[in-house]
């Protein structure tokens, strides 16, 4: 059974940093595309950055040069670096895992999902 468990969430002033941790069990993690999406009050998940079982990396374009996605397979844990994070980017966090190749950023491309981080960021 796979289980994604998020943490690191938690509120921080416009121009912060926080790093948020996905810990993945019940598969072999290092043959899984796994990815990183949030969710702002109201609207539509939006894809962020995913990494692929080589190392090969994608962004959104909106945090391009700020958030840095990596993962240590030796512990089954996804990574999500946030720097210079801006109000508008307030929302619940998901790290999500698809047993493929990284091919989109898009929510329906993953199959499993944990149960969210809450990211706030206050102006």
């Amino acid at each position: 059974q796979v289980q994604l468990v998020e943490s690191g969430g938690g509120s921080v002033q416009a121009g912060g940093s926080l790093r948020l941790s996905c810990a993945a069990s019940g598969y072999p993690y290092s043959s899984f595309c796994m990815g990183w999406f949030r969710r702002p009050p109201g609207k539509e998940p939006e894809g962020v950055a995913n990494i692929d079982s080589d190392g090969s990396t994608s962004y959104a374009d909106s945090v391009k040069g700020r958030f840095t996605i990596s993962q240590d397979n030796a512990k089954n844990t996804l990574y999500l670096q946030m720097n210079s994070l801006k109000p508008e980017e307030t929302a619940m966090y998901y790290c999500a895992a698809e047993q493929d190749s990284c091919y989109t950023l898009q929510s329906w491309g993953y199959k499993y999902w944990g149960q969210g981080t809450q990211v706030t960021v206050s102006s």
